[in-house]
């Protein structure tokens, strides 16, 4: 049963980043007011998305920060959580954006009467996990639960795209580099899910009250490992490149010295990620069930030739 009439306007935190962005225009498209709450409205991101719709508004908000969070969502109907971190500063921890943050958009979800709220976690998490990345989302998740009881959590696998993503990073080592390092053998089994594929499971679980207070693992029609992946961008660039085995060792050694760079390229976080297979479980809720079939990688890339250009530019 939709819901949809009901909402008519969507605090979207963390709506200009990668998936956000997705998201907001996938609301505007349904003639809903999205409302990008950012750190950095006025950020040439944030000032695209505006540009595109008068549906589409930047706001100031830090989920850290409560009073912030409940400003951005007066007079919204739902709200939707996308903030995330791999990496961790003084300022910036991943207890105060996974759990504390998570909190705060919740309980103010739930104070203003909001009718729904979809909270973007990960394939994997696990508040007993021995890696505070990992562990971090699941106690996020735990306490958004008992915060607003029908909140949806989505749980995305890798996610690729047209704009900044690990596929697209990933495209551009192969076309600069003669030598691809692997993770370990590359024997990480993983699931690449189109980040459009989630945006749309995100409007579904918005206007859907069927939708509601259940979690749902999101990830594409194919799995592969991750040597498979990298053969098939490989593939697609027309390039002949070297897989090179890399021990998990020497990549987390990788991340702990690139950690002190403002925006590393690899980080532990990712690494942990990298050691585990990322793919949807056994017996859970997917797109399927919100009756989207997944795009495949595959066709994907053969509707974006320029993915190469883009790469090498």
């Amino acid at each position: 049963m939709t819901d949809g009439s009901k909402v008519l306007s969507v605090g979207v935190f963390g709506g200009s980043g990668f998936l956000g962005t997705e998201i907001v225009k996938r609301l505007a498209a349904q003639g809903i007011k999205a409302r990008v709450a950012v750190r950095h409205p006025d950020s040439a991101e944030a000032k695209a998305l505006s540009a595109q719709s008068g549906l589409i508004e930047p706001i100031y908000a830090d989920v850290r920060d409560e009073t912030s969070v409940a400003l951005a969502l007066q007079g919204c109907d739902a709200a939707i959580n996308t903030v995330g971190l791999y990496s961790e500063n003084d300022a910036l921890t991943f207890e105060a954006v996974h759990e504390i943050g998570a909190v705060n958009v919740a309980h103010q979800a739930a104070a203003l009467g909001l009718v729904g709220l979809v909270h973007i976690s990960g394939v994997g998490a696990n508040r007993y996990s021995s890696s505070s990345y990992v562990r971090s989302r699941g106690k996020g998740e735990l306490l958004v639960a008992d915060v607003f009881e029908r909140a949806t959590i989505l749980r995305p696998t890798l996610m690729f795209g047209p704009n900044k993503n690990s596929i697209s990073r990933l495209m551009t080592i192969i076309a600069r580099s003669p030598l691809l390092p692997l993770f370990g053998w590359g024997k990480t089994r993983l699931q690449p899910v189109h980040v459009g594929d989630v945006a749309e499971a995100v409007y579904m679980a918005i206007v859907d009250e069927t939708a509601r207070g259940s979690i749902y693992e999101l990830g594409g029609p194919h799995t592969y490992t991750y040597r498979a992946l990298m053969k098939v961008l490989v593939t697609h660039t027309g390039r002949n490149r070297l897989l090179v085995p890399v021990p998990f060792v020497v990549w987390s050694m990788l991340a702990a010295a690139a950690s002190i760079m403002p925006t590393p390229p690899i980080t532990e976080a990712q690494v942990t990620l990298m050691k585990r297979d990322n793919v949807v479980a056994n017996k859970a809720l997917t797109l399927e069930d919100l009756g989207i079939t997944p795009t495949a990688l595959e066709s994907f890339l053969r509707q974006h030739p320029f993915s190469l250009a883009r790469a090498t530019s």
